[in-house]
């Protein structure tokens, strides 16, 4: 069933003119017929001084003009268009008169006044509709008009189509008659009246209802003429156009099509106007730009214009709401602001002052102000009872209410989501709360919900009974959590214990525990902590000080030489027992590599603490490990490189992630001698060398190289290895990575740094690091470096260069790089390095 638009406004229903009135009338102003209106069911006669031309002619020719002969010939006139129904009225014989008239035959003028008095008749109701639309071809002769030079012909037609079209058993008559083409022409031309473009974007606007039709409106020449007509002076087009908007973005295949062409833009400055706009096209915005929010990728475009999807739960959800009598505009921290008055218990004090904040409090940054605003005005409207005047408390207990949201400002929707999480109503408080975590998506909005005070009671709400507000709260604590700063206020306000609480409890979720899990690798995470070591740097799985003992004290507040105080320390260490362990060591061995990464993390993390190393090696972190490893090793021996599965690159990426954070942890590990006595050494390091030679992105492989290179180092006593493991680091990890730096660096001096390192590693490692090289498609990019290379960085190239063209199959490639007349180009200056280029130069077949 196709789904229904929005209608626009309906016309009046004046009766209908005379003809006679209709006739004298369009030659006079060719836009409107006589004020004097009468009735379709006896049409008078036609008055011979006001007949249309040509009936006057066929008069005149036959008779002298008198009384007699003018009736006479008008009798003749109604026998010639008198339709083949007798039975029809006299009025809709009247109707046929001046379809006949439309006819292209017929002189200009004449169709003008024709199409004038059908469009004032059609406006009479759905019978003088069905009237017009007896006859064949009526539609056609319409449509033809719409090319006329006259502005009043070009509107009356519209105009007729527009109430033929509020009849939904003609739209597809229309349709087929060519006329959303016509119009779109009509609307592409320049310059057009405002009648004209109203009448003809309302005609659409009906069209549009018909979901099969809105596909003809959507083409790539007139939806730009469409959105533009957003900024037109006449208020009467611009509520057309969005209304023709709404209804096209109720078809999810026209999204891309809308956005592609900047309707987002244009809508969201309507909704952000101060200035009191038509109702009917900012609810026209609001619609268009809800429906566009259901895919995600669009609503964070919306977002990104300043706008926030807000659910709309019910007035009567607001009746809950409580706030202090003579309450007073206050910081998020609970710091109040100076008082010079006794405030109204209404909160009519609180909302002045609020909204005079940034002049009263220019010391206060933008975004507190904005926090103090935006709560004085939704704390006020929630005292008065003026939230969501729409009446949709009748409908709370319908399901339809979980579905609809409002656009509000960024503003007022980080108040209003934040005044919602007070609330008593458990449904609206979870709404509220995913559409925080929606909300979140970039700095500024995520200290939008920290100022506004979103971070206190959404920690709290992790320890509510109903696991799905629960699965919302953490969901956005996870969203917020991105940010550095956000995340140590997310920590300050206790959000550790009931996150432990989540974890330990046997029916958690598996939803509630992956979020749980993620706040808790956000804090955890050795990245923002390093952030807080002013510069210190923590390198490929070294031991940090993560629970170092030595203290500084700084601003009066005790804390670590990491930048964590002296409480959090001790209850990162309070909340991480045996059987929080076991969960994330679980979670290696059986959950996805996103899932993965995480555990890892966390555990890496809490490795810092002996007691904690000590709790994990006794574990079977080992199986976990192997488990994560073995992801991208066929698990064959290291010389069966066949064997290696092939990857998807979004499933590489994934994987690849997941090791290196494994990778990492076994590099941690490793420092406790407990677990390098338990684990079978020559296992891991084959797994190791096997990841090396598989598909996995580059940057995981040098936490892999790392990690083999010191399990080697503390087994190479008690393992023999047939190859020596550096070398396959080389080939594997050393030669991709600086050739990498080389092909896609913008710096020349990145560029030639790989190259002087690359003919260190080539020069010692010989054939097999030469063919490493040639395998991986360094030969156009050392060629490329000819050119641009000075110095040692020329020399390290051409020596790398003469090593790969003592391999004959290399030739083709150096050829086809373009290697000769760069080389001839050397030689010819006679520089510091020209031997070297004339002795690759002899080595070529040139």
């Amino acid at each position: 069933m196709a789904s229904s638009g929005v209608a626009p406004p309906s016309i009046s229903n004046p009766k209908l003119p005379s003809a006679a009135a209709a006739s004298a009338a369009s030659r006079e102003s060719r836009r409107t017929t006589s004020s004097s209106e009468r009735g379709l069911a006896a049409p008078p006669a036609l008055h011979p001084q006001l007949r249309p031309r040509s009936l006057r002619a066929r008069a005149s020719a036959s008779g002298d003009g008198g009384e007699e002969g003018g009736a006479s010939a008008e009798a003749r006139t109604k026998s010639e268009f008198e339709t083949p129904n007798r039975n029809v009225s006299s009025g809709e014989g009247y109707v046929g008169l001046f379809v006949r008239m439309l006819g292209l035959d017929n002189d200009s003028l004449d169709r003008e006044q024709a199409i004038i008095t059908l469009w004032k008749y059609s406006q009479g109701g759905k019978s003088c509709i069905d009237g017009i639309m007896q006859y064949s071809g009526c539609i056609n002769l319409v449509i033809s008009l719409l090319k006329s030079d006259s502005c009043a012909t070009c509107e009356a037609a519209a105009g007729l189509l527009r109430t033929v079209s509020s009849v939904n058993l003609y739209r597809d008559i229309l349709s087929d008659s060519g006329a959303i083409e016509e119009i779109s022409s009509l609307l592409c031309r320049s310059p057009l009246t405002s009648e004209v473009k109203e009448q003809s974007l309302c005609t659409l606007w009906n069209l549009s209802i018909d979901e099969k039709l809105r596909v003809k409106l959507v083409n790539n020449e007139f939806l730009p003429v469409l959105v533009k007509f957003l900024d037109d002076e006449d208020i009467k087009v611009k509520e057309a156009a969005g209304g023709i908007l709404a209804n096209l973005s109720l078809s999810p295949c026209c999204h891309s099509l809308l956005v592609e062409n900047g309707v987002i833009q244009k809508l969201a400055d309507i909704l952000k106007r101060n200035v009191e706009d038509s109702k009917v096209l900012r609810k026209e915005a609001k619609t268009t730009l809800l429906e566009l929010a259901k895919d995600v990728y669009y609503r964070i475009s919306i977002m990104e214009e300043g706008l926030i999807r807000v659910p709309i739960i019910g007035a009567s959800a607001y009746k809950s709401f409580r706030s202090p009598s003579h309450s007073w505009p206050s910081l998020p921290d609970g710091t109040e602001l100076q008082r010079s008055s006794r405030p109204s218990r209404y909160g009519a004090t609180e909302l002045l002052l609020g909204l005079n904040v940034r002049e009263k409090n220019s010391s206060l940054e933008e975004a507190k102000m904005n926090a103090i605003v935006g709560r004085s005005q939704q704390q006020f409207l929630a005292r008065i009872g003026a939230i969501e005047l729409e009446d949709v408390s009748k409908s709370t207990t319908t399901p339809s209410l979980n579905q609809q949201y409002t656009i509000l400002p960024w503003v007022d929707g980080v108040a209003r989501l934040v005044l919602i999480l007070g609330l008593e109503d458990v449904s609206a408080i979870t709404r509220a709360a995913s559409a925080i975590a929606d909300a979140s998506i970039n700095e500024h909005m995520r200290n939008a919900f920290k100022e506004a005070g979103a971070i206190k009671p959404l920690v709290q709400l992790l320890g509510h009974d109903n696991e799905s507000l629960q699965e919302a709260a953490a969901n956005a604590l996870e969203r917020l959590c991105v940010s550095h700063e956000i995340c140590q206020t997310i920590e300050l306000e206790g959000v550790l214990s009931p996150l432990a609480t989540i974890l330990k409890n046997a029916n958690t979720s598996k939803k509630l525990l992956e979020k749980a899990v993620g706040i808790l690798f956000q804090i955890f995470d050795l990245g923002k902590d390093m952030k807080r070591k002013n510069g210190n740097q923590v390198i490929n799985g070294s031991s940090g000080k993560l629970y170092a003992t030595s203290n500084s004290k700084q601003n009066g507040i005790l804390k670590t030489v990491d930048g964590i105080s002296l409480s959090e320390v001790a209850e990162r260490k309070n909340i991480i027992d045996s059987s929080i362990i076991s969960l994330l060591i679980n979670m290696l061995r059986t959950s996805p590599p996103t899932w993965q990464v995480k555990a890892a993390s966390i555990l890496e993390y809490i490795a810092a603490s002996e007691s904690h190393a000590t709790m994990i090696s006794a574990s079977d972190i080992e199986a976990g490990l192997d488990d994560v490893l073995q992801q991208a090793s066929s698990g064959g021996t290291e010389d069966n490189i066949d064997d290696q599965f092939e990857l998807d690159p979004v499933r590489a990426e994934e994987i690849g992630l997941a090791i290196a954070a494994a990778a990492r942890l076994l590099t941690k590990l490793l420092n406790l001698e407990q677990f390098r006595n338990k684990i079978d050494s020559a296992r891991f390091i084959l797994l190791l060398r096997n990841i090396l030679k598989s598909d996995i992105p580059l940057h995981s492989k040098n936490w892999v190289a790392a990690c083999l290179v010191k399990l080697e180092s503390l087994a190479h006593s008690e393992i023999k290895l047939e190859k020596p493991v550096d070398m396959e680091v080389t080939i594997y990890e050393t030669i991709p990575r600086l050739l990498e730096q080389m092909e896609k660096s913008f710096s020349l001096d990145n560029r030639e740094a790989a190259a002087i390192e690359l003919n260190r590693v080539v020069s010692r490692g010989g054939v097999e690091c030469t063919r490493a090289v040639a395998n991986a498609g360094g030969i156009f990019s050392l060629v490329k470096l000819l050119e641009e290379g000075t110095g040692e960085a020329l020399e390290a190239t051409l020596a790398v260069l003469y090593n790969l063209g003592m391999d004959s199959e290399n030739h083709s490639a150096m050829i086809a790089a373009g290697a000769v007349p760069l080389l001839k180009r050397i030689v010819r200056s006679e520089g510091p390095y020209w031997t070297r280029a004339l002795n690759l130069l002899r080595c070529l077949p040139t």
